[in-house]
């Protein structure tokens, strides 16, 4: 026990570790994961998703689909279990079909025996692609649930309806967390779409800031946009540097990630892109110098990595193993590559 308590300790605090041990803390691991087209076998009426039926394009099978729910509650499972043997408390995931969809993930072994739970909406999106929230109802107890819409401002747009704003509000360590996960308009579209979803998440979360301006709120999601666009920077109003965040701005912790490290969480044409972001406002940020650890305080991101998500061989060599590539069945996993946020709390800390 005080060799994991010395990791924890060198984990959370670095050369801090000596006077990390002298205290107890409540770490929550909070992630977010694109799972590449989870789709059952069956049609949903009004969905564009024949691609995903047996008889579809991509031969969608039952066998395929048990090996895409296996491949993902794997991932899902091990996210941030390096450091907290439960692993997340909670995990915004997207490109779901349904609810049954999730029904059956959250049934898969590595799950189920974690009791985890989901919450969502159905949406109006054309392909039928949802968010949802995945918990463990053991630490992330849920207070609401709702689906804010994504909103065209243009009357020439409104037969394009797409993926709403998932916003789960709950309680963490006796505090309360708000999460809105979001699948923002694809790269098909111009920034201009991408910039519109900043703006409306932002008003979302000035909204939450107003009904309960104790509520600490994490925007997550595939953005479709890097940290560096404008969608994140000026609309949504993140700042790369913790110095730099006043009242209404959030913080990114990914800004850095792509520009100083020149690593991602997807590869286009041999470049790292950084899509898949979780972002906060700034009751979640330590000040330097200051005993605020009673409270619920951002300590550390992650790109989650296993060498089974990548490609070993072939032209792709060092890429995301995906479900289907070339038109071949690789019974892989996404295009995309998890990411997590590490909060901390003193324990007995404020409720």
């Amino acid at each position: 026990m005080k060799k994991i308590l010395t990791f924890l300790a060198i984990f959370l605090f670095g050369t801090a570790a000596v006077q990390a041990q002298e205290k107890k803390f409540n770490i929550h691991a909070i992630g977010f994961y694109n799972l590449e087209n989870l789709f059952d076998t069956c049609h949903d009426a009004g969905k564009n998703d024949y691609e995903y039926l047996p008889d579809g394009r991509n031969r969608w099978t039952g066998l395929k689909y048990s090996h895409k729910l296996k491949n993902m509650s794997r991932v899902l499972a091990e996210m941030g279990s390096d450091i907290i043997p439960y692993g997340c408390v909670a995990i915004g995931v997207s490109e779901v079909e349904n609810a049954r969809c999730l029904t059956d993930l959250c049934n898969q072994e590595p799950l189920k025996k974690r009791n985890f739970k989901f919450c969502h909406i159905e949406g109006p999106d054309k392909r039928g692609v949802d968010c949802a929230l995945l918990y463990n109802p053991s630490f992330f107890k849920v207070r609401n649930v709702k689906l804010v819409p994504y909103v065209y401002p243009d009357e020439k747009d409104k037969d394009r309806a797409t993926r709403g704003f998932l916003t789960v509000s709950g309680t963490l360590d006796n505090e309360h967390v708000t999460i809105v996960v979001c699948h923002w308009p694809s790269r098909g579209a111009t920034s201009y779409y991408r910039e519109i979803a900043g703006r409306q998440v932002r008003a979302v979360k000035d909204s939450l800031l107003k009904d309960d301006p104790n509520v600490k709120v994490l925007v997550m999601g595939d953005m479709n946009d890097d940290p560096t666009n404008k969608s994140m920077t000026t609309e949504l109003g993140c700042k790369a540097e913790i110095k730099d965040v006043g009242p209404k701005n959030m913080y990114n912790p990914w800004y850095n990630t792509l520009v100083k490290k020149g690593t991602g969480t997807l590869m286009y044409d041999g470049a790292w892109n950084l899509f898949d972001q979780i972002v906060m406002t700034p009751n979640l940020l330590h000040k330097e110098g200051a005993n605020d650890y009673n409270t619920l305080k951002f300590r550390k991101h992650e790109i989650f990595r296993r060498d089974y998500l990548f490609q070993k061989d072939g032209k792709y060599k060092g890429n995301t193993k995906r479900t289907h590539a070339g038109g071949a069945w690789l019974d892989g996993y996404s295009d995309h590559l998890p990411t997590i946020v590490y909060l901390m709390k003193e324990a007995g800390g404020k409720k």
